[in-house]
């Protein structure tokens, strides 16, 4: 542990300066942002690719949230692996695969249903190689400064994702969709080839001790049981999934809500991008200008703000407001903050890997799910009340979180996952 990530406890408020002195976590931050910016350059790439092959909405749909939906089964049943092997070789291998997996959708013409495979292996391993990144931070952060290093994760991530989606269509303009898969390719390639050489070598922690457990699979869905089954880290874990996950689902009709009030072209784009814009400011000022007890009291605060402004949506705003709305709506985002602390706080020590992986991909599927339930329910109500319902369940889910939520307690009774050594011991032995 470096003395910047020791300086940071208890009730320290940490500096993004501090952070991005811990070298593991600079290389893991600037491999991940490069990674998101490649991740949304093929992604959209290869939705371009599919519905310029098929003329099809649905495959191109499909394309597009085929690179989602499957990682919460690749952590369920794979999700050990992030535990278990050695960090430098387990991203490494990530980024090739990755890499091979571009390189091989940009030049063989493959069967759409060979390619849409292609792109769901890729989201099913991916869990292990983001929870093993995850892990390592853990490890190279603590207290505040680890707060801090997710903060700054999601507003990379952010910028990261805006500026992919405006890359990949650049560059599918300019070079074509195979041209523009291979230069995500190359991305991931240096991505892979920076871990290698700059991330020292280092075993995990866990590795010695889950040998001849039974299997891979077995050890995955018994570890996520086991995480699952303790009522701190799954009312955490629900508390980080649920909100995102109704505002996505608000997100995803703000195009048909566009449409339909018949704003100017163009238009729906300059929406789409208020709610990222929003969740860059929160995290930039939460982050950085409140200290730690103060962000863990205002979890609550902000989880409703998540889904308040979408009330305002029923009455059919006009651009501008709604605009406002968004953008107010995105500052919510930064109540994760919060539950950063606590839930590294809950998670059993050798686990820490998967857990993440677990989180991610919980997050990432119920977000691509959200769309479709309330992009139903707008058939019925209408997409502004669509929206305003997903805005109440958001607000509904913050109420939820203050019945548990105690802010005052930094460690809260978060150990029920430890009452005894057994249960431990038989995730990692």
């Amino acid at each position: 542990m470096t003395p910047t990530a020791g300086a940071a406890h208890g009730n320290h408020r940490a500096t993004y300066r501090e952070v991005l002195a811990e070298p593991r976590f600079r290389l893991l931050f600037a491999t991940r942002t490069v990674a998101i910016t490649a991740d949304a350059l093929r992604i959209t790439t290869f939705s371009v690719l599919v519905y310029a092959t098929t003329d099809s909405a649905l495959l191109s749909a499909l394309a597009f949230g085929i690179g989602f939906l499957p990682q919460l089964f690749g952590s369920l049943l794979l999700g050990s692996l992030a535990d278990r092997l050695p960090p430098r070789a387990l991203l490494t291998g990530g980024y090739a695969f990755e890499c091979a997996a571009a390189l091989l959708l940009a030049l063989v013409r493959m069967p759409i249903a060979a390619s849409l495979g292609v792109v769901a292996l890729v989201a099913l391993a991916t869990p292990v190689f983001s929870g093993a990144s995850s892990r390592l931070i853990a490890q190279a952060l603590e207290g505040d400064a680890y707060v801090l290093g997710r903060s700054l994760n999601n507003i990379a991530g952010s910028g990261a994702q805006l500026f992919g989606l405006a890359l990949g269509g650049a560059t599918v303009a300019a070079l074509g969709p195979h041209r523009a898969l291979a230069v995500s390719a190359v991305l991931y390639l240096g991505c892979a080839l920076a871990i290698r050489i700059r991330l020292p070598r280092r075993r995990s922690g866990a590795t010695e001790s889950v040998q001849g457990d039974g299997g891979t699979v077995r050890t995955s869905l018994n570890g996520a049981a086991l995480l699952l089954r303790g009522q701190t880290v799954r009312r955490l874990m629900l508390g980080q999934w649920l909100p995102p996950a109704f505002v996505a689902g608000a997100e995803g009709l703000i195009v048909a809500y566009a449409g339909g009030r018949h704003f100017a072209p163009g238009w729906y784009a300059v929406l789409m991008g208020c709610l990222p814009v929003g969740m860059l400011i929160g995290d930039v000022l939460v982050g950085r200008l409140l200290p730690p007890p103060t962000r863990e009291r205002l979890v609550v605060p902000l989880a409703a703000l998540m889904g308040l402004p979408l009330f305002g949506f029923a009455a059919g705003p006009g651009v501008g407001a709604s605009s406002c709305l968004l953008l107010l709506s995105g500052f919510g985002f930064a109540y994760g903050l919060g539950l950063q602390r606590p839930f590294l706080d809950a998670l059993p020590q050798d686990g820490h890997g998967q857990a993440f992986g677990l989180l991610g991909a919980g997050g990432m599927t119920l977000q691509g799910v959200g769309p479709a339930c309330f992009g139903t329910v707008s058939a019925g109500i209408g997409t502004g009340g669509a929206i305003a319902l997903a805005g109440c369940a958001a607000a509904l889910t913050a109420g939820w979180i203050h019945l548990w939520h105690d802010p005052a307690t930094p460690k809260p009774v978060l150990r029920d996952l430890e009452t005894t050594d057994t249960p431990r011991k038989a995730h990692t032995a």
